[in-house]
């Protein structure tokens, strides 16, 4: 009975807390953008060398692979400045092909907000303007690295504000900047993506409490780590920051992750790292300083995303974060986490020990 009263309370708080009587910012609901991106019809429509296109809704990033490997340079070429939209988010697609329709997809919008995103030397391997826009971007070369990393971002990100003046190390551009640099830049064997991939929660209201934003971003996220597959780049670690932890946790165990970093989370929606149903390894940090640690651990009807993936209990392997100051901490320059991290993503962290104490 006493155990019951304490479910109950902490229920009772963490549903005042997503309602906002505990702070919580109250912001309007977001609707996710899923499904193919725009231009799907008309690529549907078309053909190349007389040969039907595979289907952006339907067709794997295998198959969309073994397509493209079929087609000579000038008929990819025909098709990138046909449907750019769909060339530059089609899983599976060149990288090369994917950049350059993501330039002209950018040029073609007009908008100012976008147009740092087509400047020379960027990779952009995806770009979608619907909504508040998503957007992935690359640095180094995943086809050739031998690791990858991926920025999974959580709330208050998208295209609008990949290149908005940030604290250095903040945000999935200046997080993955800061990676790249901690593990060699051009010099390394390192690449680095910094994933913008789904409608993310705006401010830390219901949105951020609930799943519904997560489940679709799982889903964009085991995708686009298959087409990292089907073209031949290793298999990634994946970094999620905040609310993208929950994203990953969903997505874990439908994806080749060889790391799952979790950083500041307020939970995976799973009581263990063993539930998540992966074998990647797990590891998670929270600084001392982080609000996170004040969102209540529970999931009830519907909100809040469980077990801590901090504490002892949840079983994951612990990242060093004395150091960490606020939130978006975890990638400040000479930090002790962005060395760990660092470390992590070129492969070089104890494979075997403990579940925790592995990073110091």
């Amino acid at each position: 009975m006493r155990r019951f009263g304490r479910t109950i309370v902490t229920a009772a708080l963490a549903v005042a807390v997503v309602a906002g009587t505990a702070g919580w910012a109250s912001v309007d609901s977001q609707a996710a953008v899923t499904g193919p991106p725009p231009g799907t019809a008309a690529w549907r429509a078309d053909t190349a060398a007389g040969r039907a296109l595979p289907d952006p809704a339907t067709a794997g990033p295998h198959e969309v692979a073994r397509f493209f490997a079929g087609l000579d340079e000038g008929a990819r070429r025909e098709l990138l400045r046909a449907h750019p939209l769909v060339v530059g988010n089609l899983e599976g697609a060149p990288l090369p092909l994917r950049y350059e329709a993501n330039r002209l997809a950018v040029l073609a919008t007009g908008e100012a907000r976008y147009a740092s995103l087509a400047s020379p030397g960027r990779r952009i391997l995806a770009f979608d303007p619907r909504g508040r826009g998503q957007v992935a971007e690359v640095f180094g070369d995943p086809e050739r690295a031998a690791h990858v990393s991926v920025i999974v971002p959580g709330s208050d990100n998208d295209a609008q504000s990949h290149d908005a003046p940030r604290t250095p190390g903040t945000g999935p551009a200046g997080m993955a900047r800061a990676l790249w640099s901690a593990t060699g830049g051009a010099a390394g064997d390192t690449a680095v993506i910094a994933w913008t991939g789904y409608t993310t929660p705006v401010g830390v209201g219901l949105d951020a409490a609930g799943g519904r934003l997560a489940e679709a971003g799982a889903v964009r996220l085991a995708r686009f780590t298959a087409g990292l597959d089907a073209v031949g780049a290793p298999d990634p670690v994946l970094l999620c920051h905040s609310y993208g932890s929950v994203v990953c946790g969903l997505a874990a165990r439908h994806t080749d992750a060889a790391d799952l970093v979790v950083l500041g989370s307020p939970g995976m929606r799973a009581e263990t790292a063993a539930a998540l149903g992966t074998k990647a390894r797990v590891w998670a940090a929270r600084g001392p300083s982080d609000w996170i640690a004040d969102v209540p651990h529970v999931r009830v009807a519907g909100l809040g995303h469980g077990a801590d993936p901090a504490s002892a209990s949840f079983g994951a392997r612990r990242v060093p974060a004395a150091d960490v100051v606020g939130h978006t901490g975890y990638f400040a320059a000479g930090s002790r986490s962005l060395a760990a991290i660092a470390a992590i993503a070129k492969g070089e962290a104890p494979r075997d020990g403990a579940p925790t104490g592995d990073l110091r």
